[in-house]
């Protein structure tokens, strides 16, 4: 079985609609998410943990969505395959002081 830990996402979108909540566009993996968690210090990297076989980095997250990310109690996470949507599901926000430090 192939292992997406600690992988590092090329290219993701982060979106925000009207109502202030959150949607992440990402490439499908492997497995689907147990017990996901978005680990996030308001920089410009952020940890989305899937499962204990899958994480992805996100790094050079836009300024603008900084805050709002901070903001907010969940995301919505959508995999993609091509131009359909595999999977989709509710993440909870976890913020952190220092993501390298919780990283170490």
């Amino acid at each position: 079985m192939e292992k997406d830990l600690n992988s590092q996402e090329g290219t993701y979108d982060i979106l925000q609609n009207g109502a202030g909540e959150i949607l992440i566009m990402i490439q499908q993996r492997r497995g689907g998410p147990e017990n996901p968690r978005f680990v996030y210090d308001g920089g410009e990297t952020a940890l989305l943990y899937r499962s204990r076989e899958s994480s992805v980095f996100l790094g050079g997250i836009n300024e603008n969505a900084r805050n709002p990310l901070k903001a907010v109690d969940e995301v919505l996470v959508a995999e993609i395959d091509g131009d359909e949507v595999a999977r989709e599901y509710v993440v909870p926000v976890r913020i952190v002081r220092n993501l390298k430090a919780v990283l170490s």
